[in-house]
């Protein structure tokens, strides 16, 4: 093992584990490397080296006698002289008198075969042989109610002393990593001897990682998982005192693999659903609110309709109706649109003003963008007309990062052909569509989503002609149906000689999780002159 400074954690080009292998800087500014799953030693490590030239299998450290050391570890561990002696753990002193180096040994049955060496603060190495059986093991016989397993060995030297404070040191042993899964594997039938087995990890992803595995070693009717206050159980008794330890471990839960839920869990996540926040539809939209009851963080809304029918500004009034009701922020990715054009139009949009006539002072549209965008609650994507470098996931889930609950995604279609790389067609979208589904669950966000439709055949009305769209008509593989939360179809008559029947959009509630209410949701009717849209009485019921 490295006798160099600590630097991190790598992957091992032999037992290709992922992050076994402690990377050491040495004194000649070498890369040495120690695998603690599968014992390879690297005198030259290189990452991502698979080669058989990448490592070297050498003998083991030879071991240093240390019985003349006296037992115990760093002061600040508070551990006594009985349980360092229980658990065979010696040190030893510089000459201000304070530990410089940590001993804790490993056996095979009962004998010592090395040491795991500590070099005060933080720098490890092993010498001798490591053995197959797990630290303090050999202090223990099997087949007992509990046993404790933790990441560390001043965890496991911590808990045996809060047990001694109640007059009885029960089975406790520990990892020599958490990626070394070596000892487990081999002791399986020793641990699977007690009625539980109480996995006490690091609070951190390597501690994750190890319950995984550990729970599939141990079984999951064995284990359970303790949690405490701090980062692993040494914090926990030298902050808080045995009896915070002691609970810990009397209140360890039943391991559950992710996704699994029974009884109070299942009551957590119905109260967490109940309290996303949800906000209603714009007055444009009042009847598919109606039927909706409001736009609700946490989903995927879809909007549809053909060709110029009005879906933009129907996104348009929803994000304005949403920064004049709230104050939360709004991302925006209009993916046709450059952000001049996209901030024009809002400007438009609040001033109630067509744009194009030109009738609008610079003063005007400075005070109705300030209005909009002032506050930095409206942020756009600047996507500078191509977003084919596959990040685009990534900066959608930046938008969320930076605290925006409502994220528009304008449209769907661009955004699978350009933002998914290596896939194509029907494997592109589904995982577009996964995609914005886990940042809709992880960040518990609104998504505001836009599609285009498939072509209509030969017969009958066109989208552009008036014709409502159905399920069915929506382009891209059944995914996109299938992981929206709700749908909103719109319709609009192009091709009408009459103003009124050209500027009427009808909505339809095509799909809807929350109360199951589809069909026909009202019409509105745009207004050129403002660029708005207003809710009108009149439902055309034949499509």
């Amino acid at each position: 093992m490295g006798s160099g400074q600590f630097q991190r954690h790598s992957s091992c080009a032999k037992c290709d584990s992922s992050d076994a292998v402690a990377v050491y800087l040495e004194d000649d500014d070498r890369l040495s490397g120690y695998c603690f799953s599968c014992s390879t030693n690297y005198y030259n490590y290189e990452e991502g080296e698979k080669p058989k030239e990448a490592y070297t299998q050498v003998e083991p450290e030879a071991v240093i006698p240390v019985s003349g050391l006296p037992y115990g570890t760093a002061a600040k561990r508070k551990i006594s002289k009985k349980v360092a002696e229980m658990f065979g753990v010696r040190s030893s002193y510089d000459s201000n008198g304070q530990v410089d180096t940590v001993y804790y040994p490993y056996h095979k049955d009962q004998e010592e075969l090395g040491s795991k060496v500590r070099s005060m603060p933080k720098t490890f190495r092993f010498q001798g042989d490591m053995g197959d059986q797990l630290f303090g093991q050999q202090n223990f016989s099997g087949g007992g109610k509990r046993l404790v397993i933790t990441e560390g060995e001043e965890d496991t030297l911590a808990i045996a002393e809060s047990y001694d404070q109640k007059g009885f040191i029960y089975p406790v042993v520990s990892l020599a990593s958490a990626s070394n899964m070596k000892a487990p594997l081999a002791q399986r039938e020793w641990l699977r001897s007690f009625g539980e087995i109480c996995l006490w990890m690091d609070a951190d992803k390597a501690g994750e990682e190890a319950i995984l595995k550990l729970a599939k070693i141990c079984g999951y009717d064995k284990v359970k998982i303790v949690k405490g206050k701090e980062k692993d159980a040494s914090d926990e008794y030298t902050k808080h005192g045995f009896m915070e330890v002691n609970r810990a471990i009397w209140n360890a839960q039943p391991y559950n693999p992710a996704g699994i839920m029974s009884g109070e869990s299942i009551w957590e996540a119905y109260r967490d659903k109940k309290e996303i926040p949800t906000i209603p539809y714009p007055p444009c939209l009042s009847v598919v609110q109606d039927k909706l009851k409001g736009i609700r963080q946490g989903e995927i809304t879809l909007f549809t309709s053909g060709t110029s029918i009005g879906k933009s500004s129907i996104i348009k009034e929803t994000v304005l109706h949403i920064l004049s009701t709230t104050q939360e922020k709004v991302g925006m990715i209009s993916l046709e649109e450059s952000v001049g054009y996209t901030a024009g139009k809002f400007i438009g949009m609040q001033l109630m003003k067509d744009m194009s006539t030109g009738d609008t002072t610079e003063e005007e549209e400075r005070k109705a963008f300030d209005e909009v965008f002032g506050d930095g609650r409206l942020i756009l994507l600047d996507h500078q007309g191509a977003v084919s470098d596959g990040s685009l996931v990534d900066k959608i889930e930046y938008l969320a990062l930076m605290g925006c609950k409502y994220l528009i995604l304008d449209h769907l279609t661009i955004a699978v052909s350009e933002g998914v790389e290596k896939l194509t067609g029907n494997e592109a979208t589904d995982r577009m569509m996964n995609e914005l589904l886990r940042i809709c669950n992880k960040h518990q966000v609104w998504i505001g989503l836009i599609s285009h439709l498939r072509k209509t055949g030969l017969q009958g009305k066109s989208f552009e002609e008036g014709k409502m769209p159905s399920l069915d008509d929506i382009k891209g593989s059944g995914s996109v149906k299938q992981v929206s939360f709700d749908i909103i179809g719109f319709s609009r008559d192009l091709t009408s000689d009459d103003p009124i029947v050209r500027s009427t959009v009808h909505f339809s509630v095509l799909k809807n999780r929350f109360s199951g209410v589809t069909g026909s949701a009202g019409a509105a009717s745009y207004d050129l002159d403002t660029g708005r849209l207003t809710s009108i009485n009149a439902i055309k019921e034949d499509f």
